[in-house]
């Protein structure tokens, strides 16, 4: 099984417009692989610029953020390329693409590391942003899969939010549950909406 590391992938648009997605950059051998699914933004940037960076969120919410649709997180530039990341990220590396395999459904972008920097010490991820980051990656596939099988490893998923989640954790897992009961045309919730912080 190769190797794949989730991040928050930049590009930008030959106006200067910020894409910003979560992607799992496939590692083979020293360079990782972006592979977007067509239509998709980050493909038309890449080709007018092959340059992406990717980001190591400190916040969980920016991952459920994105997949939901609030995409408004604070960027500052990249160091050698023309680009953007993430401001607040325990790291970033930033690649400049230097091979694509073409392909109608899923080209692949193979890119090479230019630049890494790390800005804040990881001292690992509690059960809760874990499960925030499936739960995240879940809700991007609610037209491939059953939604049995989506209810099924929510309520997984649920289990840790409900016993290690703070405030940052229940909100990024509450816009996902939002997104899921109205792909799946559901009221009902796998766990109570937390209560807004007094």
């Amino acid at each position: 099984m190769p190797f794949i590391l989730e991040t928050i992938v930049t590009t930008l648009s030959p106006e200067g417009e910020l894409h910003l997605v979560p992607f799992g950059l496939i590692r083979e051998g020293e360079d990782y692989v972006l592979a977007p699914f067509r239509p998709s933004p980050t493909i038309l940037n890449l080709e007018a610029s092959p340059f992406f960076a990717a980001s190591a969120p400190t916040d969980v919410r920016v991952i459920a953020g994105v997949v939901t649709g609030r995409r408004e997180w604070p960027v500052v530039d990249c160091e050698t390329i023309h680009g953007k990341r993430l401001a607040a990220c325990f790291g970033h590396a930033e690649f400049e693409v230097i091979d694509k395999d073409d392909d109608a459904q899923r080209p692949r972008y193979r890119g090479r590391m230019v630049h890494s920097a790390s800005h804040k010490p990881f001292l690992g991820y509690n059960r809760a942003q874990a499960a925030v980051l499936e739960a995240a990656i879940l809700s991007t596939r609610l037209k491939m899969l059953e939604p049995e099988k989506i209810l099924t490893e929510m309520a997984y998923h649920a289990i840790a939010i409900s016993k290690t989640a703070g405030p940052a954790e229940r909100e990024a897992w509450d816009w996902i549950e939002d997104k899921v009961a109205a792909a799946l045309g559901r009221s009902e919730r796998v766990l109570p909406r937390a209560e807004p912080a007094a």
